[in-house]
């Protein structure tokens, strides 16, 4: 049982008392990726080295970097990509699953990437073995289950202009 909170007037005893409920609480792990599209309407797809399966670009979050600077970093990293995401498309809350615990992952829209950049494009480290656009209604043949999910709300939101809220890739808002 969790000690009554002390007077918030002591500032040593306060922050003790957050240190140890912080120190309990739940941390989260955090997905960050992007839906990023060619002048063609067309998709970005990632085929990542360490899954199985293809991707959409992004990746983990470090510790205590928020969502949307993992994404950017990430593009960065993977593709020499400069791109900071415009708008939060889906917020999806993945439960335990093998040995993993749950976890929230996002998609943010990165835009349209011009002609040049789009045909230019190339994985920049170890972690992606290919890349490719593909028609948005061709994806679900290259994603598993859950992200295909997440990646048809993240097309839906993006065409309505209002944020998918998901739990394992099925819209609850």
């Amino acid at each position: 049982m969790r000690p009554t909170a002390p007077n918030s007037t002591d500032p040593v005893a306060w922050n003790a008392y957050l240190a140890e409920g912080n120190a309990t609480q739940a941390r989260k792990r955090v997905a960050a990726d992007v839906l990023l599209r060619d002048p063609g309407g067309r998709v970005l797809l990632v085929n990542p080295t360490y899954k199985p399966g293809w991707d959409l670009p992004g990746g983990m979050a470090e510790e205590n970097e928020p969502p949307h600077e993992a994404a950017a970093r990430e593009l960065h990293e993977e593709l020499g990509l400069e791109i900071s995401p415009r708008v939060l498309l889906v917020v999806d809350w993945v439960p335990p699953h093998g040995p993993w615990d749950d976890q929230i992952a996002f998609i943010f829209d990165g835009g349209t990437l011009g002609h040049e950049e789009a045909e230019g494009l190339r994985p920049h480290d170890a972690e992606l073995s290919e890349i490719m656009f593909v028609a948005p209604d061709k994806a679900a043949a290259f994603l598993q289950d859950r992200l295909c999910r997440r990646f048809d709300a993240a097309m839906r939101a993006a065409s309505a202009g209002i944020p998918a809220y998901l739990h394992d890739g099925v819209t609850v808002m």
